[in-house]
């Protein structure tokens, strides 16, 4: 019992002592991110943000004055930010384009998606980017066990964790010499999601009870982009003991409604956005299909009223969707799935 309690002793000591260490970035700092080594002679002072997700997590870690420019939004920021961001220009709320950001005079651009800056960037490819000295960071949440060319919004092989989020975090915390902060971030939604964790499990449904998370729809009439089984919807489910009744690997495949109708999901669960790319963007439009369209109104969850909505941006790799989480659980305890 002695011998382990010096031993427990000790490794708190080496744990903090690596804290301690950790708090402060020694430079040039080379990190290996997607495919890419970047290397900082120092913490970058303008950032571009390609994606919601990489700029509300630079506000997360304290670094809302470093980012010069934002793009690629879902839904409004985090409340606490919202004084913050209103003073950061915005340059578009779909896709920026490439010149748009260079103009920034960034010294490191952050991506939520590759389909932006990736290989086949829309936005820009990486190298394009390093060709004019401009680094860039890639959330590996979207490079990870997934490879965007195969698919329309690429193709998982593995279900999704967090743990590639906490990843992202720990980075760009060294990157901008704030490991602090990003100790502590880890800590807040490492709690969080065990408790929304707890509450999913409490719930205990019944073997066989299904969902359906709906993104959006390219035209009311054409087949629904749902959620895929590898992807943050289905890390919910996973941890809600739910099936999905999509059984694709690509992240959000198109799948007709005789399908999905055939398959008759317990609950469904559509997202709600500030974005207008699609007709189905508007959750008011996804209510109103689901009510009226012959196949779709015949499924069990439209005729009990199971329809559960949530932000767009929590079915994406973010901080969003530890919170949806919770959300969800919450939202089932009011059925009767028992």
């Amino acid at each position: 019992m002695k011998n382990g309690l010096i031993a427990s002793g000790v490794l708190t000591l080496v744990l903090m002592s690596s804290v301690v260490n950790a708090q402060q970035t020694e430079y040039p700092l080379t990190v290996s991110n997607c495919g890419f080594d970047q290397t900082f002679d120092a913490a970058p002072n303008a950032t571009v943000t390609v994606g919601q997700s990489t700029t509300e997590l630079l506000y997360l870690l304290g670094l809302g004055e470093k980012v010069a420019g934002t793009s690629v939004w879902f839904n409004p920021v985090l409340p606490q930010f919202a004084g913050l961001n209103a003073g950061i220009e915005r340059l578009a709320d779909n896709d920026p384009s490439f010149e748009s950001v260079v103009n920034k005079k960034p010294d490191l651009v952050t991506v939520m998606y590759e389909w932006h800056v990736g290989a086949e960037g829309i936005v820009a490819t990486r190298n394009m980017f390093h060709d004019v000295g401009v680094p860039t960071y890639v959330m590996p949440t979207d490079c990870e066990s997934k490879d965007n060319l195969v698919g329309g919004d690429g193709t998982r092989s593995e279900l999704f964790s967090t743990e590639q989020l906490y990843k992202a975090i720990s980075q760009l915390s060294l990157i901008y010499d704030v490991q602090s902060n990003g100790v502590e971030l880890i800590e807040s939604l490492k709690a969080s999601e065990a408790d929304a964790i707890a509450q999913a499990q409490a719930l205990n449904l019944p073997t066989g009870t299904s969902a359906l998370f709906w993104f959006s729809s390219a035209d009311m009439e054409a087949d629904p982009y749902v959620a895929g089984r590898q992807g943050v919807p289905a890390y919910m489910m996973d941890k809600l003991g739910v099936d999905n009744v999509v059984t694709s690997d690509e992240e959000w495949p198109l799948v007709g409604w005789e399908t999905l109708a055939k398959a008759d999901p317990s609950f469904i669960v559509i997202a709600e956005m500030n974005r207008r790319r699609f007709p189905a963007d508007d959750v008011e439009m996804k209510r109103q299909f689901l009510m009226n369209d012959p196949v779709a109104s015949e499924m069990t969850a439209v005729k009990e009223g199971r329809i559960i909505t949530i932000g767009a941006h929590a079915m994406s790799p973010t901080v969003r969707a530890i919170y949806a989480l919770g959300q969800v659980a919450e939202a089932l305890e009011g059925y009767n799935l028992k």
